[in-house]
């Protein structure tokens, strides 16, 4: 029987031991940019008690189709280029709280990973909630048959996030799934007016601990109102906005991605 993930070709996670620091952001910039470079994604958001995939792309308001297959994602265009799943769209009100235990939660990653129609998909990138335990394991173990490319990790400077993330990279060795990298988020705030950078909170924290880690460095994101206002309205930053002094940021950790699939395939 061919499984739903048969025409994936490369899976990533975005992994942080701390909440807030922007999972979701770059898993919704990354897929954007690897759009833009001609590739098909895919976002399977496993964060069950606080789905945001669905509002950042403005497709809260869509309803999950069965098929025989199983579910069909929400395609968030007309080409289809970019497809979704979340918990966000089975809820029956967008203010439902997810009160469930361990097991459900972690029956309902199964059923994500293995009964979502996704079709032809050059990424599956794995929106994760915060933290080491339960939901983690499940998407990690249900995802092992498919050999994911591995797990992007996501910090922000100050030393609070740094040592959560550290603990992550703990996870990550413990459950055999590589490091692609570390993304230092909210790194810096430069002015629109002046341009000068202020380092809100420090700077500098997440290239240390992939140094120390001796995993690569993919980045630093600044902060930066124009790719918050895209968010909040779903639309498409990396389209809208190629002046901003996130761009480059997110451009180049999409490349270093690219150019990680390259070479594990060569």
């Amino acid at each position: 029987e061919r499984s739903n993930l048969a025409g994936v070709r490369h899976i990533l996670l975005v992994l942080s031991g701390k909440g807030g620091v922007g999972k979701s952001t770059i898993s919704t910039e990354l897929a954007l940019s690897l759009r833009h470079s001609g590739r098909k994604v895919g976002i399977l958001d496993v964060d069950l008690c606080g789905p945001s995939i669905p509002r950042m792309f403005k497709v809260q308001d869509n309803d999950v189709h069965q098929c025989d297959s199983g579910w069909v994602p929400v395609f968030v265009d007309q080409d289809k280029s970019i497809s979704l799943m979340s918990i966000g769209f089975l809820l029956e009100k967008p203010d439902d709280a997810v009160v469930w235990r361990g097991p459900k939660k972690n029956a309902l990653i199964k059923q994500f990973v293995a009964d979502v129609a996704w079709g032809d998909l050059d990424f599956l990138i794995v929106d994760t909630p915060p933290g080491t335990s339960d939901e983690h394991i499940s998407t990690v173990e249900a995802l092992r048959p498919y050999k994911p490319l591995g797990a992007i990790l996501v910090t922000t400077p100050q030393a609070v996030s740094v040592g959560d993330v550290r603990r992550e990279l703990t996870f990550c060795k413990k459950m055999g799934l590589r490091v692609l990298g570390i993304v230092e988020n909210m790194s810096g705030f430069v002015c629109p007016h002046c341009l000068e950078c202020t380092n809100i909170f420090s700077k500098g924290g997440g290239e240390e601990l992939a140094k120390h880690a001796g995993v690569p460095f993919l980045g630093c994101v600044p902060l930066d109102p124009q790719l918050s206002q895209s968010l909040e309205e779903g639309r498409d930053f990396i389209q809208e906005f190629p002046k901003s002094s996130a761009f480059p940021a997110l451009s180049h950790i999409a490349q270093q991605v690219l150019d990680g699939t390259l070479q594990q395939s060569s």
